[in-house]
């Protein structure tokens, strides 16, 4: 297969990451005779810097040419850190995705054997936890009408979400959910919204024509209670655009790492594949940052043009690098392995799966190494 992809670093330790994302996708594309092409372009801060403009036209152009997008990072505490600031980063992220009409994001979150202990809760609360999370990415309250009074000291932001917004990223979870376990858990608030009370109105309608497709609902705040009580009891979760950007990264810990969740953001035409930490702008240059979470992104553009085997070949990779420490310090603080190493490892395993006569010191001198 031919892919020409498009490559947002954006900010931070974004640059850092992607690369190993592509070192991934190119050991693919060598064992697997495909033809993946990559063509930069600055998104974010850095575009601020080039351009004035978070998210340039030419940047815009350059994802509307290509088949998916890779995606890195993005923000900068000199933006982050300025209240009165009216140009920011994440206004470039936003307009993309509106852009693009990548309406549904995907965030699968699981609990990986090899770093139950990593994780801040029980070994037997979370075990065996495989969740994923469709969150509504184009509409709602980040969207919605603001308003800012002269004086400063009255302000609105408006939640809106209209039928076909819903209905479209409704379909995508319970369709899902039949690949899974069957169940689909709407997270809403509608004891108090209104928008919540559509929500819950157009999904039931929808869960007909999915009949062996259980449906249940919890309100918001009772699901972030549940996703650390009991995260076993999920298997598709489906909310709106806020709701999910918070239960999503509340879901992160389960795994020990944020640097572990990667994500996919899919509309009818465009796709985009990102982790889902941010631009981490503490570890940039430093080598010290997860590149694992981009790498599974790769692995989720590659399930999205059905090259299933190929997805499975990075994941077991990931696996492999995880079961040996070969980590970076969120995950291994006794033995660390850099960024770039990481991808070096998984990239090479890729290649060479079944070697094993080299012993893990030699990943440090940069040889071609399989435990």
């Amino acid at each position: 297969m031919k892919l020409n992809i498009a490559v947002l670093p954006g900010d931070g330790i974004g640059p850092e990451v992607t690369k190993q994302a592509i070192k991934a996708l190119q050991a693919i594309a060598l064992e697997f005779d495909h033809s993946f092409s990559f063509t930069h372009a600055p998104v974010g801060a850095i575009a601020i810097d080039e351009t004035g403009n978070p998210l340039p036209e030419k940047t815009l152009d350059v994802c509307e040419a290509t088949d998916a997008i890779l995606f890195g990072a993005i923000g900068d505490p000199k933006y982050d850190n300025n209240p009165d600031a009216k140009i920011r980063p994440e206004q470039g992220l936003l307009r993309l995705r509106k852009s693009l009409g990548l309406f549904a994001n995907i965030r699968p979150v699981k609990a990986y054997d090899t770093l139950i202990e990593k994780s801040p809760l029980k070994k037997n609360i979370i075990q065996g936890t495989d969740i994923s999370i469709y969150r509504e990415l184009t509409g709602g309250i980040y969207f919605g009408e603001k308003f800012l009074s002269e004086d400063g000291d009255t302000a609105s932001d408006l939640c809106l979400y209209t039928k076909k917004e819903i209905e479209r990223i409704a379909h995508l979870a319970f369709k899902a959910a039949q690949t899974r376990k069957n169940k689909v858990t709407l997270v809403d608030k509608a004891n108090v919204l209104e928008s919540s009370r559509l929500w819950r109105k157009v999904v039931t309608e929808i869960a007909k024509d999915y009949p062996e497709v259980a449906l249940d609902f919890l309100f918001v705040d009772n699901a972030a209670m549940q996703m650390i009580l009991n995260p076993n009891q999920f298997d598709v979760i489906l909310t709106e655009n806020m709701f999910g950007d918070i239960i999503s990264d509340e879901a992160s810990v389960i795994g020990g790492s944020i640097g572990l969740l990667a994500s996919a953001s899919v509309g009818d035409k465009y796709a985009m594949f990102e982790p889902i930490h941010g631009s981490y702008p503490q570890a940039t240059g430093k080598g010290i940052a997860n590149p694992i979470a981009s790498i599974l992104s790769a692995a989720m553009l590659l399930d999205h043009f059905d090259l299933t085997e190929e997805a499975t070949v990075i994941r077991k990779a990931v696996e492999k690098s995880l079961l040996l420490n070969i980590t970076t310090p969120d995950l291994n603080t006794e033995h660390t392995v850099s960024t770039s190493k990481v991808g070096d490892f998984i990239a090479d395993y890729i290649s060479n799966p079944n070697d094993s006569n080299l012993n893990f010191s030699n990943i440090h001198l940069g040889q071609s190494t399989i435990i």
